[in-house]
Parts: C-alpha cells; structure tokens; sequence
C-alpha cells in the first residue's frame, strides 16, 4: 500500500476518539453550499425521493445511471458527473443480498441472465454478472434485499507509485480487485516465473532448499531461536488468504516452498498469497502450509476463513485483505468468521492496513459526531456536515492531489442490516460541481454504509457528507491510501486516528502494523515527504526501530455487538461504544521473497504473515497452549516503540522471537508419521495379494520432528471384513530427528474376500510425545489386476461451460463391469488437435484454459482435481491424459504448450477415488472463473483397470 507524512504528535488512546481539534477559521466560501452545488446535490437527491421499491434497493448509482439514461434533464444538471458510467456496458458484477439462497432463487436469477459467480447461504449473498437492463427486475424479487455494485477490497501490500494526471504521483494501493492485471500480463509474469525456477533447478548441483530468505528471519531473531529453542514450526500448520497464489509451482520448484494445501478451486488469482508463504516458511519451515483466496467475494473470503479451521484443520490463519463495505462499528460476516475460528482454538493474524496514521501525518481518516452545519439542500432534505469543531464552519474535508483514484467509504453508527438514518457522500472539485456521489437508500433495512472512488485526474477535489434524514450520529470517512490535506483555497484538513477497520479489529484477532527489516521503502508516497525508515537487517529490531509511516493506527471504537445489539444502548456519540486497542503489535515489511512483483514485499501484507511465522515456533515448542496465552506472551514481550507505551500506531510493539520463547519456553517435539506401506504376498506364487492369501505388510514411519522420539510403536487395525493383522501392535524404539524405521505384519484375507476390494489399514503411531499418537489411513491393493484397462467414455453431445458462472458445466460417464479397479487414467479426447478457436475436433475447447477448474467425481462422491488455472493463455485440451504415473505434472503447464496433450500428472491425485466400488456414474465437470472466454467439453474417457475373477 502506501502512506504519508511523519510529526512528532502523540495521540493517547484515551483521547484517540475525541472530537477534531479547532482550527482557524476558513473562508466564508467554505461555510455554505454554492447555488450551483445545491442544486446538483438536489438533483441526485430528487432522484433519490423518486425510486421504486425495486430502483430503491438498487445501487445509487446504478439507480442514477439507469435513469441518466433517458434523462437528458438530470445529465445536464449534473455537468462535472457522467452519470451514465455505470450503467454503460452491456453486464455488471453485483453482490445480491438476499433473504436465503437456495436453488430456486440462483435458478430465477440465471433466467434473467445472471451468471453466478459465488453463492453463500451462511451469509446469504450471491456474486454475479447481471445485464445491464436486468438489473430492476433482479433487484424486485421478493427474496432481494439489496443490489449493490460488487464489493472492492485490496490487499495490504505497498506498491510503487505511477504517474497521474496533474499530480507527481499516484497511490498505487496494493492488489484492488476492481484494477486487477490482464490474463495476459498475469500469465507472462506467471510462465517467466515458472520457467526461471525450473531452469534453477535443473542447474542446481544438489536439491535446492530455498533460494531466498526473508531479512525478517533475521529481524525478528527466528533464526537464532530456531536454534537456541530447536523449534521449527513442526506440527503446526499455518494457511494464509490473499488474491492468490499464481506462482505457487515456481515456488515450489525453487525449493522456496513445500506442496500447500490449496482448497479446491480456490487459487484465486495473483500472487501476494505465494509471497506471504514464502515468508511463513523462511521462519517456520518445518509448518504445513494452506492457502484460500480472498477474493472472489466478501461472502466467499467469510466461508473461506471458516473452511481453512474445519476442512483444512489450520492451526494458525493469516491474512491482508479489507473489503471497503467491513464496518468499523459492528462484526460483520468476515469478522464473525474471524471470531468463530478463534473461539475454536485457532490464532488469527491480519494486517492492520497501510491506510496512514495521524501521527505520521499519513492519514486520509476523519471520524466523529454529525454537526449540522444548517445548510439545508434545495427544498428537499439534507444537511451538510460541519468539519470545523470550533466556532466556523467548514462543509468539505479537503483531499490531497496524490488521492486521485482511491475508495472513499462512509459509515455510521447503526446496526448492519438495520440502518434508519441515512447519510450520502459526494465528491467535488474545485468549482463545486459534483464529480462522484454515493447516495444509497438506508430505510431500516439496509447497511450504514457508502463508497465511491476519487477522480484520478482530478486536483483540489474535496468530500461532503449530508444527512439526507434521521438521526445525528457517530461517522467515519475515510479515504482509503488518501490523505487529508490543506487546500490552495484555504479549507483546513481534519483528521482523527483510527483508520483500522473490519476483522483486523475484531476483539481477538491479532492486528499487525509494519515497520522495515531492512532497506527503507524506495519512493516518497507524497511528494515532499520526509525519508522513509530503514530496518536493522542483518541484526535483530531495537527500540530504536521507526515504524512505516504508512501503517493504519487504531484504536478502533465500536458500538454494536456481532448481532446488532448495543454496546451502549441510546448512544452512539463520540462518547458511547467501546474502545479496542488496535494494532496489536508490528512485525517486518520490505522483505525479499522470489515471487515476481514482490521481490521487495512492504506493506502490513508483509508483517502480518512474519508475526504469524514466530507465533508458529511458540506453538511448534508449545503444543496445545491456548490461544490467548500466545498471543499475551507476544504482546508482552514486544518492544516498544515510539511513542512509549502502548500506541495507536505500533501497538504493544515489534515482537522478536527469541523474546516471546524466553518467555514461553519451548521443547523440541517428536512427530512420528507412517510412510508408504508395502506388501509382499506370500500366496501362490504371483505378486499379488489374493482371496485365501496371506502376505507381509512393511510399514515405516518416520521421525520428521525435532526432538527425539521414544517407546515409538505402530498399532493396525482394519474394520474390512475378512482382513486379519497380526501382531496388531509393533514396537519401533527411539528415533531421532529424520531417522527412519521400518518393521512387519502379517495381512491374510479371508477367502471369501471381494476381488480387488483395498485394504483400509487404520494406522495409530504413538510415541513420547505431545504430538501423540498420529493417525493415518493405509490403503493397500489386493487382487490380479487384469490383463488390460477398459475404456469408458461419455457419448453425449458438447456441452457448453457458461462464462464465469460457479455452477459450470458437466459431463456423465457410466462404468460397469469390475466392481473395483486398481489403476485409473482419465483422458481428455479429440481427433485433430489445434489452438483454433472454437475448435469441434477437439476434447476440450476453451480460450484461456487457464480459466478452468477441472473436477472428475467417482460414483461414490469422492473427487479429484484435474486441472484448476493451468495452461496460461493457451487454447484447449484435446488427447491428453490425466495419470498419476506422468513425469509432467499439469501445474507446470504453460501457454507454449496448447494445445495440451500428451499425459500430465493432475493436479491432485486420481488413485484415491478408487477407494469405493467404481461401478455407476462418474462425472467430469468444469467450471470457468473468470469472463471474456468460452468453449465447451466435448469428448471426455476413463480407463479403469479392472481385476481378474
């Protein structure tokens, strides 16, 4: 992200929310409405008065730009605004707020054309691409709450600044999903990643372990407790969201990464995700890893939150993502999923923003009472805002010429969902007229909330707020990686701390502020700021250490409980609410990782995951110590940074790992886990372990913990029918750190055994040890395969892949025959293969096949991945196949290789939908993320080879 100014100012946390101080007072221009910008906010607003039911919970400006187009009176009363910008393309992305989604309603939805990109009960919303002139109809169903303009959200890392119009600069705000990269600038960086980490790695004399290390290990002193500690992260596992993890494969074949548990089908796109686990495993690097975007929605980030703790069992979370519409006053649903996974154990760790700070001087955030300045809008409602807290008034906060092109949002102090006061915002230029507005209807139903986008090209631009009706209450107006600043015209800027929002502020999330671990941020955010800091790399923080002036700064004060209630019934001033103490503490930015465009990472995307990384060796050295007891260790042993004491910009302080387990302590743990089973039959004289046959199971098990491991010992047990284990116990003895060790069964099936049925082998290995006992299932083949596979294909005709639509496409493929198989093969056919397209010969045709998440479903409901992003921009998949065996696996995949043939390995194994009986349907389906490309599944087969007798 990016930041601004620095003054010695000190902002107390107890008087953090008191009203702006005083200024001089301004021009008498500045103190009431020109006639020309009344009337310009009366039109809006006259407009607004008028809406339809449906119109009203439309997006103001979808409801004005609908309008505007056949209004030619209400286009030239607005001459500074182009009304009609919104509405102009043929479809638009919204999120649908609902009363429940179900089947019916996503089907009513799909008739008026909506594609579905996301759907969520638990927080009933849906995403999706809506025509243009279905958007009143979608918004008059009876089930439809709200029809907004997708939520934006960014990402907490600092980007450089680029060029702008009447400015020296720009803010370039980290990873904006509304700003993403083209397909193909994102598959250029993305290949030329691949194929310089692949290129490493064949020149390498010895397996690479990493090629780079992030000056945070150093900073933070990880390396040094590391050692002294012997803790590695082992036995915990940290997952991360973020936009994506695009160069994952380069990543991973550099040795920068282990294999990351990516929840299906949530790889989301870019690449700030691959470089926050490139961090977690610099100073953790024995941690298993996770990962699940961030972005497809608000809805889709709250579940993924949820899922990364109940499916992929992540032990500590991280992430660096606020979406606009996350109230600073109330836990809305990313911040309720936030609160459920902490309640169940889990640490959660999250950026705390690189909004600014007042006392750096950075801040573009004003919060406090509405004072009716008594300027009254036309002869319809609304009062404008009094800025000035003193005897003057002021309507407008002025802006900063390097703010063009950031989210402007407004929120007040009403419940989510029940907002009864309605407040709009504008943006103005220098000449009063009305550039940008947000005037949403709030009548009881709705969220306190507005958000529009300042003017890239625009200078001198300022911010009103106008009361359209009810009550006078608390507000926050933020222009989020803008600054308030004083105008040529003499409007005086206000500001207040406080800018830290959303789930990073939640009660038990641990909000992450930034400060360098090396080199100092390469550009000026503002021109004429003052130098950046620099870090202490390669030596380890001191008190000495100066903050990133860009950092957000608490506290953050809220007013509604997760459900709505009040914190302080009647009041919800300046002086009602509760206050938390936000940021928690800071970690390192500016670090280096090997993921393209952020070589140098800064920002609180970079913190966040490093004060993750120390929290894991805590834990690795500590299993099973309640949450709270790690985070107060870290708090507490933090070193302070100015302003002494607990503040609203760095927290408790910057946490060093040797600090948090001097005071924790740590004990190297032993992990033992079972490695890949063998069995050698000892039947009738074929390789095969038959019905009526007996055999000799070897199984190992490796110590890959870091203490050593005693009294190891294998327990086996099977719950098949006709399966008999003996012993049923073996011991193993000790193991030290590494060390492998094997030892033997006997498995004898009873005759009448199903024909190739596998063994499932419960597997408990116990040992001294907190990590004990660890469970694993064993799957061991049985039965004469037989001679060659048989062939299954769907005959049917192609089937089209909607567009960017999450329900996608699929295909049948019914098997009979063997009731088990014991090798699979899954093909994607065609008869002449080529990139044209729109191709009918071959199996598969869709531009940008990177696009596509491929999915293949046993009749028993387990599934595979197939493919899911791979490919590039290349065109269309035809004879190539899917094998477990294949020295080329899909991940590596690139556009110089469409169209795609030849035989890859999937993306996640085939092998375990062979568990259950293969015989019935088995589908292939295929969903397509992202717009602006189709095709269709045309000829798909499944080779399964079955068992003789």
């Amino acid at each position: 992200m990016t930041a601004v100014v620095v003054t010695a100012l000190t902002i107390p946390v107890t008087a953090a929310f008191a009203q702006p101080t005083a200024s001089n007072a301004v021009p008498a221009a500045n103190d009431r409405l020109t006639a020309g910008t009344a009337a310009q906010i009366s039109a809006l607003q006259r407009v607004k008065a008028s809406l339809t039911g449906a119109e009203a919970k439309l997006d103001s400006r979808l409801a004005i730009g609908l309008r505007a187009r056949t209004d030619t009176a209400l286009r030239q009363a607005l001459p500074g605004l182009d009304t009609t910008a919104r509405t102009r393309a043929a479809s638009v992305d919204v999120d649908i707020e609902v009363t429940a989604v179900d089947d019916a309603l996503l089907s009513r939805l799909r008739a008026a054309g909506a594609s579905i990109t996301y759907a969520s009960s638990r927080v009933r919303s849906v995403r999706a691409t809506v025509p243009t002139t279905s958007l009143t109809a979608v918004a008059a169903l009876k089930e439809v709450t709200h029809v907004r303009a997708a939520g934006g959200a960014m990402t907490s890392s600092a980007a450089a600044p680029k060029p702008g119009v009447g400015s020296d600069a720009q803010r370039a705000p980290g990873r904006v999903v509304t700003t993403a990269p083209s397909k193909a600038d994102r598959t250029q960086r993305v290949e030329a990643a691949l194929n310089r980490a692949l290129t490493a790695r064949r020149s390498a004399v010895a397996p690479l372990v990493g090629t780079v290390t992030s000056e945070g290990d150093k900073a933070h002193a990880a390396d040094v407790a590391r050692t002294r500690y012997r803790v590695s992260g082992v036995g915990v596992k940290v997952c991360a969201l973020s936009d994506g993890v695009d160069s994952l494969p380069a990543s991973i074949a550099s040795g920068d990464l282990p294999p990351v548990d990516v929840l299906p089908g949530q790889e989301g796109s870019g690449d700030e995700g691959t470089a926050m686990l490139e961090i977690i495993h610099d100073l953790a690097p024995k941690a298993d890893l996770g990962f699940a975007t961030a972005f497809t929605s608000a809805a889709s980030f709250a579940d993924n939150i949820r899922a990364l703790r109940s499916q992929a069992g992540c032990d500590i979370i991280v992430d660096d993502v606020l979406y606009f519409a996350e109230s600073p006053f109330q836990d809305g649903p990313i911040a309720q999923s936030v609160n459920a996974v902490t309640a169940d154990g889990a640490l959660y760790f999250s950026s705390a923003g690189n909004e600014g700070n007042v006392i750096d001087g950075t801040s573009g955030n004003y919060e406090g009472d509405f004072r009716a300045s008594g300027q009254r809008v036309g002869k319809f409602v609304g009062d404008a805002h009094d800025f000035d807290p003193g005897p003057g008034v002021q309507l407008y906060e002025p802006l900063s010429d390097p703010s063009g092109g950031v989210p402007v949002t407004l929120h007040w102090a009403d419940p989510l969902g029940a907002a009864a006061d309605d407040y709009d915002l504008y943006l103005l230029n220098g000449s009063g007229n009305v550039i940008g507005f947000s005037q949403e209807v709030q009548n009881g139903d709705d969220d306190p909330f507005e958000i529009l986008g300042t003017d890239p090209f625009t200078t001198n631009q300022r911010l009103a707020v106008v009361k359209y009706s009810g009550a006078d209450v608390y507000f926050q107006l933020s222009a989020l990686r803008g600054r308030y600043v004083d105008s040529p015209d003499g409007l005086k800027a206000y500001t207040t701390p406080g800018v830290t929002r959303g789930h990073s502020a939640t009660v038990d999330a641990i909000s992450t502020a930034a400060a360098p671990a090396a080199t100092p941020l390469p550009f000026d955010l503002e021109p004429g700021d003052p130098p950046n800091p620099s870090g202490p790399f390669p030596n380890a923080f001191t008190r000495q250490q100066l903050p990133e002036r860009f950092t957000s700064d608490g506290p953050r004060r809220v007013f509604f409980a997760a459900d709505g209630t009040p914190y302080t019934p009647g009041n919800t001033s300046s002086t009602g609410g509760v206050v938390r103490q936000k940021p928690d503490l800071t970690a390192a930015d500016g670090v280096s990782t090997t993921v393209p465009g952020f070589e140098k990472f800064f920002g609180t995307s970079a913190a966040a995951p490093h004060a993750a990384a120390v929290a894991a060796l805590v834990l690795s050295g500590n299993p099973g110590t309640a949450p709270d007891e790690i985070r107060d260790a870290m708090v507490s042993t933090s070193i302070d940074l100015t302003p002494p004491g607990t503040d609203s910009r760095t927290g408790h302080g910057v946490v060093l790992a040797t600090r948090v387990l001097r005071r924790t302590g740590a004990t190297p743990q032993p992990l033992v886990r079972t490695g890949q089973a063998t069995v050698a039959p000892a039947g009738d004289g074929d390789a095969y372990l038959g019905p009526g046959e007996s055999g000799t199971l070897t199984v190992p098990v490796t110590n890959i913990g870091d203490g050593r491991a005693s009294s190891v010992n294998v327990r086996l047990r099977s719950s098949d029918a006709g399966v008999t284990l003996t012993p049923s116990v073996r011991t193993y003895g000790a193991l030290a750190p590494g060390a492998t060790a094997s030892r033997t069964f006997t498995i004898r099936l009873a005759a009448g055994y199903p024909a190739g049925k596998p063994v499932s082998v419960a597997a408990t290995v116990s040992f001294v040890g907190s990590y004990s006992p660890q469970r694993s299932t064993l799957s061991l083949a049985t039965g004469q395969p037989a001679a060659e596979p048989t062939r299954f294909s769907y005959t049917g005709p192609a089937v089209a892949i909607p567009d960017r639509d999450a329900t996608g496409a699929g295909v049948t493929i019914p098997v009979t025959g063997s009731t088990y198989a014991g090798d699979i093969r899954f093909s994607i056919d065609g008869t002449t293969c080529t990139t044209d397209e729109g191709a009918t010969t071959v199996g598969l045709d869709h531009t940008y096949v990177s696009d596509l998440v491929g999915t293949l479903t046993s009749p028993s409901g387990a599934s595979a991945t197939v493919f899911s992003g791979n490919g590039g921009s290349g065109n269309n998949l035809c004879q190539v196949v899917f094998d477990d065996d294949a020295t080329r696996s899909i991940l590596s995949a690139g556009s110089t290789d469409a169209p795609f043939t030849g035989e890859w390995k999937p993306v996640s194994p085939l092998a375990p939908l062979l568990s259950q009986p293969v015989v019935g349907s088995w589908t292939f389906s295929v969903v397509d993320r992202a717009g602006g490309d189709v095709g269709s599944i045309r000829a798909v087969s499944l080779e399964l080879l079955g068992y003789v007798g």
